[in-house]
């Protein structure tokens, strides 16, 4: 026992150096930050890593080189003996940071800022060498506030080039892991395309993996419009991407730099995630979309559409009438087994004739610009709402809460009386009909395959989505003894049918999920809301709309219920506006938008004005600060905001603590304050108070302000 703890104390004299040397700590408000040494020891000319350490507390980011909408990059000032080099930061690939309607690039958590440093070869064996940097950021949560500490660090200088230190392998290992890919093999090119710039970045022979989930991450501030959801996809080798413009766009663009990230790595599974691009702007690659179609991959989605179109049939709306529709085939036929399966043929030809008409609207509109893939379409907030409400009124359905496919089923059954080769085409046209509603929880991956091919490919998974579907009509139609292999209606059929509700209701869950990621959680709140109206339609329609009661109550409530949905659909979406607004980059183009004619702060202008006995509003702004700029957007950009203050002739000043100020700084402090944002409301007269507003404002807020004054004005 005593040797084992004289060996630890050993261990510990012996690392304690090592540990010392390699973390010197200083903290802001709300971020700790050290310098921290790669090696143990540095040699005359030796080239060494240190990295800047932040640990954000919960809730807290700081930003990546671009912040995006809002928000300044991290600095380093070195202090270093002379002689010594340092290179730029090497920056991680950020985060995606939504806060609407704006987004920024940044790290939460905990990062790992890599310099390199080259040491003189003047420095001599045995001495200390003293690193020192001061380090500026900014902090940002509900507010941003200016952040930075003077750091410094030690480390012995020895003859031969030091070692790394072995209790930090894995912390460099980690974050270089999430450093950019360079020299990868991948090759680039863009072009500018109207309002959009498009990014193309073919693969290496070598890889023969999927990227997965892919996002850019521009290194020019001001070039994208991030609220506009990047339209990303990955097809014969190609990465292709079409990002929406900012407004603040350079009409002439030469050159695009930036990241690719994405979630599977670029050289397979588990490797790096970043992907450095550099793109001249010129043409983009000319067989990017026609050559290498994967065999494979088209044999395997052919077949999983096949199946796909037969498990259909298994579908709680079409398993029901399929016996009928055998045998009204067979009886077609006038007994005659020869040309039951040419009934059979003519159906089938129906049923492809109808995925066929889906398939070319579908290519007629992404022809048009629509981008229909399923990996575009969740990215839009608009399509995952409708696709949200759609899906919950059909587990509604399941549940029983409506019935959906009587009117349907009722439709059959008048089309399959009909004799001759028509009725048989209008059955497969009928059959696809009712099976429509529920080919969403096995069609996607085909869907999603197919809608971004070339038309010929789509055309194919299409026809065999139409052939699985018609395959067990065509077989039992030439096979009719079969018929008593078909599983008979039982209550079995309702269990599986609101088993499908649950599997319904959790899409609808993960819908939720990713709505929450690219509007936030407002928004969630709002599409809720409206689900629970929809389902109070549902419920009027399910309660007095079926075929038990009369057909004026019927139709009474199939109106209400339709009423209640479109409203709930229309509130729904015209709540997208203002949770996904377009922001400008600046808080200069901010002031453009507004329409209110703001004047830059000037401590004798707000003296004059006070003593002219001046109605002023006084914002203390800045465009890293993300509160201030969803103020702006919410609040300024309102009209109702904009005509009270040309109608009163409020003097609006912007403080703009973009850049340190050393006047607005006392300024702040004047009012007890050191961060922004901060709103002042100076009511007309030489001896007004001055009235601080909430960090957080609405429109109802500022009116509020200005109509309470005038009351007591008018006591």
């Amino acid at each position: 026992m005593k040797s084992l703890i004289r060996r630890m104390w050993l261990a510990v004299l012996f690392l304690a150096p090592i540990v010392l040397s390699a973390q010197s700590t200083a903290r802001s408000e709300n971020v700790e930050a050290s310098l921290v040494p790669e090696v143990t020891a540095v040699a005359p000319g030796q080239t060494f890593t240190v990295a800047l350490r932040m640990r954000m507390d919960p809730g807290w980011h700081t930003y990546w080189r671009n912040g995006g909408d809002s928000g300044l990059p991290t600095e380093i000032v070195w202090d270093l003996p002379q002689g010594f080099k340092t290179g730029e930061i090497q920056w991680p690939y950020p985060e995606w940071i939504e806060t609407p309607p704006l987004v920024t690039l940044g790290y939460h958590d905990e990062i790992y800022l890599l310099v390199d440093i080259t040491a003189s070869k003047d420095i001599k064996p045995g001495e200390t060498l003293r690193l020192k940097a001061r380090a500026d950021w900014l902090e940002c949560e509900v507010v941003c506030i200016p952040g930075g500490v003077d750091l410094q660090v030690e480390l012995p200088v020895q003859k031969e080039a030091g070692a790394a230190n072995p209790e930090l392998l894995q912390v460099f290992s980690e974050a270089r892991h999430r450093l950019p890919l360079r020299d990868s093999g991948w090759a680039f090119a863009a072009a500018r395309e109207g309002k959009e710039i498009v990014i193309q970045a073919r693969a290496p022979e070598w890889y023969k993996d999927t990227p997965g989930t892919i996002r850019f991450f521009p290194y020019e501030s001001g070039l994208l419009d991030y609220t506009v959801p990047q339209k990303i996809s990955f097809n014969n080798g190609v990465v292709t991407a079409r990002l929406a413009l900012s407004s603040m766009a350079p009409e002439e663009i030469k050159q695009i730099e930036g990241l690719f990230v994405a979630e599977n790595g670029w050289r397979g599974a588990q490797s790096e995630k970043a992907l450095y691009v550099k793109a001249d702007i010129g043409e983009l690659f000319a067989d990017a979309g026609t050559s290498g179609l994967d065999v494979g991959s088209f044999l395997y989605f052919l077949l999983f559409a096949f199946i796909g179109g037969m498990i259909l049939n298994l579908m709680p709306c079409v398993l029901p009438v399929l016996s009928l529709k055998i045998m009204g085939f067979v009886q077609q036929a006038n007994e005659d087994h020869s040309q039951a399966w040419k009934h059979g043929a003519v159906f089938t030809l129906g049923v492809l004739v109808s995925f066929w008409v889906l398939a070319g609207i579908l290519l007629i509109l992404r022809a048009g610009g629509e981008q229909l893939g399923w990996g575009f379409q969740l990215q839009s907030p608009l399509f995952i709402i409708i696709l949200s409400f759609f899906l919950f009124l059909f587990a509604l359905s399941m549940f029983g809460v409506f019935e959906l496919g009587t009117s349907l089923t009722t439709i059959e059954g008048k089309t399959g009386k009909k004799s001759g080769w028509s009725g048989s085409f209008v059955s497969g046209v009928t059959a696809t009909v009712v099976a429509t509603p529920c080919t969403a929880p096995f069609m996607g991956s085909a869907l999603g395959f197919a809608l971004t091919q070339p038309p010929w490919v789509s055309m194919m998974v299409f026809t065999f989505l139409g052939l699985g579907m018609a395959f067990p009509y065509m077989l039992l139609a030439s096979m009719p003894g079969l018929l008593k292999f078909v599983p008979k209606p039982g209550r079995w059929m309702e269990s599986m049918k609101q088993f499908m509700g649950f599997l319904l209701a959790a899409t609808v869950l993960w819908l939720l999920w990713v709505l929450a990621q690219q509007a936030g959680g407002m928004m969630v709140v709002i599409v809720l809301g409206g689900l629970l109206l929809a389902s109070m339609a549902a419920w009027v329609y399910g309660r007095w709309g079926n075929l038990a009661m009369p057909p004026k109550t019927r139709r009474i409530s199939s109106f209400i219920a339709l009423l209640i949905t479109a409203g709930a659909l229309f509130l729904t979406i015209d709540s997208v506006d203002t949770f996904a607004a377009t922001p400008g980059t600046t808080v200069d183009a901010a002031v453009d938008g507004e329409g209110i004619p703001w004047q830059s702060f000037d401590e004798q202008k707000l003296k004059q004005f006070r003593d002219e006995g001046r109605e002023i509003f006084l914002d203390f702004t800045a465009a890293w600060c993300l509160s201030c700029q969803v103020n702006d957007r919410v609040t300024f950009g309102n009209e109702e905001v904009q005509k009270v203050f040309r109608e009163r002739g409020i003097v609006a000043i912007k403080a703009d603590w973009t850049n340190r100020d050393e006047a607005i700084t006392r300024a702040l402090a004047s009012f007890g304050r050191n961060s922004v944002p901060l709103y002042v409301y100076y009511p007309p007269g030489r001896n007004s108070a001055p009235q601080l507003l909430p960090e957080l404002i609405t429109p109802g807020i500022v009116l509020d302000v200005f109509k309470e004054n005038d009351a007591l004005t008018r006591k």
